[in-house]
């Protein structure tokens, strides 16, 4: 079985193509699948329409979130409710193309545990290109490691990779950062990706930047390591310019003078400081998160068909 996971949010009027392509593509696999459709409180009426897409399809299961958790979140609610020997994730706007499915479940077959689509013509606008660039030279700077902008959430992962993925519980979720710490045999795979059926991306700058940062202090605690090295230098700095200050003053008789620049020294090093524990109380905020082992989803309603499915396998 194959079991595909979308995060719905924002494109009720993509979802009846989306199905329907999807559907298309599995019947050139020799395999069953599952659609699983996670509502992650989409403001328009997605639910309504992925209730009639599971009454019409038995296929087609749906969840709905009780909020709005986060793409990332309503990602591993879907895993978390496969059933599938392999399980796509992809997103609901059309932008990842669900005749490359097959393509990945080839790719798959000769050795791979995941597989990446990666995206070598992106279709975004050139904010969302020139950002998710931005980050990931940042985010590879701050945990050292070699990552590829071209690769988002579309992709393929066997039940082993899906298990294992469960044990890791962070509030703070990216699935493609996750896949690959786990280190499982990996290739990529270059797949088009077409523009944005409908709509806008969710992801404004603020939310952007708010990504980017949980996902920085979740991974690398280099931040703080950066903040140590510099205060040292400052103080390094500082010293020097002190016993400057000490040997003008004694051994040249040049009085010490500038109300001006110690003041703007004082502002200055205020700011460090408070800069230093604004990291600090990010990484505390975040440890506090994570103290409080609040579920990652809550799952209001689920469709008929899923119901009756779990009403047989229990009894």
């Amino acid at each position: 079985m194959i079991s595909v996971v979308i995060p719905v949010y924002g494109c009720e009027t993509c979802l009846r193509e989306l199905c329907q392509r999807i559907d298309q593509t599995m019947e050139k696999i020799p395999s069953l699948y599952e659609i699983l459709l996670i509502n992650d409180h989409s403001p328009d009426h997605a639910w309504e329409t992925i209730e009639e897409l599971a009454a019409s399809n038995p296929n087609v299961k749906g969840f709905d979130l009780s909020r709005n958790f986060g793409q990332h979140h309503a990602i591993t609610a879907g895993l978390d409710l496969t059933r599938g020997d392999w399980v796509v994730v992809m997103d609901c706007d059309l932008q990842d193309q669900p005749e490359e499915i097959k393509r990945l479940y080839e790719k798959a077959q000769e050795g791979y545990e995941v597989v990446f689509g990666a995206r070598q013509l992106r279709k975004d606008g050139y904010f969302k290109r020139m950002s998710s660039k931005l980050f990931y030279k940042i985010y590879d700077y701050l945990t050292e490691r070699t990552s590829d902008y071209t690769i988002a959430n579309f992709s393929i992962c066997s039940r082993n990779v899906v298990e294992n993925f469960r044990k890791m519980n962070e509030q703070n979720r990216f699935f493609p950062l996750f896949v690959k710490w786990m280190g499982f045999k990996t290739a990529r795979l270059p797949v088009e990706h077409e523009r944005r059926a409908e709509g806008k991306s969710a992801y404004s700058l603020k939310k952007m930047i708010t990504l980017a940062t949980d996902v920085i202090i979740s991974q690398s605690n280099k931040p703080l390591r950066l903040s140590i090295q510099f205060g040292f230098l400052l103080s390094l700095g500082s010293f020097i310019y002190g016993i400057y200050l000490f040997f003008r003053y004694f051994f040249l008789a040049e009085p010490v003078q500038g109300w001006t620049s110690v003041m703007v020294s004082l502002y200055f090093i205020a700011g460090i400081l408070f800069f230093n524990f604004g990291i600090i109380g990010l990484y505390l905020g975040k440890v506090f998160d994570e103290t409080k082992r609040r579920p990652l989803y809550i799952i209001r309603e689920t469709t008929n068909n899923y119901k009756e499915d779990r009403k047989n396998e229990l009894s």
